[in-house]
């Protein structure tokens, strides 16, 4: 137990020495970490206690990210219908009284058409070889596919304990769920199979008592008020780009990054300056819109949810570039932070 508080000091420590170079964020940080370590130090744990991660993987729009939000009670990952919406690993956090699920959202497994999609790729496997268990959750109205075959190959390499989760249970009648259940127990020795629907919340209390059986017996992982291990500023670039996805449809596709250029409180109001990058100039006119509208819509999409975020009312400004080909650089991927997981 000592030396996972050890670590989660020096870590916190190494963060206030990258923050110095910008005192307000310095202060900022400094004031949340000692409030991190008197929590981790000061915590009474049952000896029992078990806490661990689950890598959440599958297609894309197999519904992880509706199903970890489900779970947790509270949107911690982006929704869309457009494949790969999810692009970091986010880790979703549930504290009990003697249990922490930490989950991994990764990116949709996929054949990549362009770097970034071998980037995306990469966050997944490297959250599948760090987790306790694996939860692969499968469309159960799509047949299985090459991208499957490709996701069942990798986990055979891993040797780790997997969770088969069958999602969307709701859209067939129950005789065409049980034939498919047998179908997918024929391709692997799973662990456990457990059908949910995570849109209508089916199953998903037992579900977390499966995940349990995988996880080991230590403290918890993280402080118990954390939901996320990813920062207020990332979330907020995510809701954008969630509202982005949502608004345009198949008009911008997943060649879209959001950047957080300035936050600022000014008279009781936040005022947040995104930055927009698409890779076309195209699509910088589609985003806008004619005179304006469609990134109108896209701000009065955001205000609400925002709004709820920081806790304040907030004034939001977007600002929309060009970076030709972008998805293929891979200095430009680490600058947007799609490539966190190769520091």
């Amino acid at each position: 137990m000592e030396d996972i508080k050890t670590k989660e000091f020096n870590e916190i420590s190494d963060e206030l020495k990258e923050a110095e170079e910008n005192e307000e964020e310095a202060v900022e940080l400094e004031d949340d970490s000692q409030m991190m370590i008197h929590d981790l130090l000061h915590q009474e744990i049952p000896e029992d206690y078990q806490s661990g991660f689950i890598a959440v993987v599958g297609r894309p729009n197999a519904g992880k990210s509706t199903m970890m939000n489900a779970i947790l009670n509270e949107k911690v990952a982006i929704m869309s219908d457009k494949p790969n919406t999810t692009r970091n690993n986010i880790a979703g956090i549930l504290t009990k009284d003697d249990v922490q699920y930490v989950f991994m959202d990764t990116p949709g497994i996929h054949k990549p058409q362009q770097h970034l999609g071998k980037v995306l790729n990469k966050n997944a496997y490297i959250a599948m070889e760090d987790s306790d268990v694996i939860a692969w959750i499968i469309d159960i109205t799509q047949a299985f596919g090459p991208g499957d075959e490709f996701i069942l190959n990798k986990i055979k390499t891993l040797h780790k304990p997997v969770v088969l989760l069958v999602n969307k249970i709701d859209k067939l009648p129950r005789e065409k769920v049980l034939k498919k259940l047998l179908y997918w127990t024929d391709k692997y020795d799973f662990n456990d199979v457990v059908p949910i629907s995570a849109k209508d919340k089916v199953n998903l209390d037992e579900l977390l008592k499966v995940f349990r059986q995988y996880l080991p017996k230590q403290p918890p992982l993280y402080p118990e008020e954390m939901k996320s291990d990813h920062s207020v500023n990332f979330q907020l670039c995510e809701l954008v780009r969630e509202k982005i996805l949502q608004k345009t449809h198949d008009e911008i596709p997943h060649s879209i990054a959001v950047i957080l250029e300035r936050k600022e409180i000014e008279k009781g109001r936040m005022i947040l300056s995104f930055l927009i990058i698409v890779d076309r100039d195209s699509q910088k006119g589609i985003l806008i819109g004619k005179q304006g509208s469609m990134i109108r819509d896209i701000r009065i999409a955001c205000q609400s949810e925002i709004r709820e975020k920081v806790g304040m009312p907030v004034i939001i400004e977007f600002y929309v570039r060009v970076e030709k080909n972008w998805r293929n650089k891979e200095v430009k991927i680490k600058e947007f932070g799609l490539d966190e997981l190769s520091e």
